[in-house]
């Protein structure tokens, strides 16, 4: 059966889209771009967060009093959508504002600078300065596991990583426990990380917006061991290495680059490398048995 289609006006351009699609998703196709926080859209997996709770992807619909979040709301038939006015401006910078006011803002140490959607936000919507104070909150769990590192104290409520790990792993190690202003996302019970079915997969690090999952930072410790003269320093890759890596200089996905990684390395004085990436048969490993 032929998909419906619905028709609709966002800033003034007409777009057709299948019934069901919601107004981000829309905009997002004529190139409209619509800020947004609590939102991911996982392509290929069918797997989307759109608990629109964080209120940054706000819109004016013709007809409606309130604000819509563009992310959960479907398009119709007919519908006129503005996505720029100067009440919807206003409106996602207070958001914002009040999302920072129960904030650290400690940007300037925090691993994710420069990187954090959060203060990418904060620039794009020119706050300068705090307007509002935040509730006087005891601080909240900090944990360091082997390597993730959880800080609640910067978590937005976004969700993400409770829809990756429910969801996309099916791990079910995070959930939301407690309500209303001491809501917090954590394994069940409240307990650490350690004691929960957490896989230490890294998914949840990777869609979180903010600085409160983040990867345990060991640099400082790898520079003083480069560094040392007297340590002989050994390289050693997991096999999915090599075929995920390239993705982050802008290669096809999966492309192999155990070659480009042999090179990069070629300036230490001592390698060799994992024995997991060898086969039995290989020189190497008949040496590593053999003593």
């Amino acid at each position: 059966m032929e998909e419906k289609q619905i028709t609709l006006q966002i800033d003034g351009h007409f777009i057709t889209v299948p019934e069901g699609s919601t107004i981000l998703e829309a905009a997002c196709k004529i190139g409209i771009d619509i800020p947004t926080l609590c939102h991911i859209d996982l392509k290929g997996t069918c797997i989307k967060n759109n608990p629109a709770s964080c209120r940054i992807c706000v819109v004016e619909v013709a007809g409606r009093r309130n604000l819509a979040p563009s992310c959960s709301t479907p398009c119709t038939e007919g519908m006129v959508v503005k996505t720029s006015t100067l009440r919807v401006m206003n409106a996602r910078k207070i958001v914002a504002e009040l999302i920072l006011s129960d904030h650290p803002n400690d940007c300037l140490t925090c691993p994710k600078c420069g990187d954090c959607e959060l203060q990418t936000l904060a620039l794009r919507f020119n706050i300068r300065e705090m307007p509002f104070n935040g509730g006087e909150l005891s601080p909240r769990k900090r944990e360091v596991t082997s390597s993730i590192v959880r800080n609640m104290d910067k978590c937005i409520f976004c969700r993400r990583c409770e829809s990756v790990c429910n969801e996309v792993q099916t791990v079910g190690a995070l959930g939301a426990i407690r309500r209303g202003f001491n809501t917090t996302i954590a394994p069940a019970f409240d307990k650490m990380m350690t004691e929960s079915e957490c896989t230490y997969c890294g998914q949840c690090v990777a869609v979180c917006p903010v600085g409160a999952l983040t990867e345990r930072d060991h640099t400082n410790r790898l520079l003083e061991d480069l560094a040392n003269p007297d340590k002989t320093v050994i390289v050693q890759t997991a096999p999915a290495v090599r075929a995920a890596l390239g993705e982050e200089f802008g290669l096809k996905p999966g492309t192999l680059v155990t070659g480009k990684m042999v090179y990069a390395c070629g300036n230490w004085d001592s390698i060799t490398c994992s024995i997991q990436t060898l086969p039995p048969t290989s020189p190497l490993w008949k040496k590593v048995r053999r003593y």
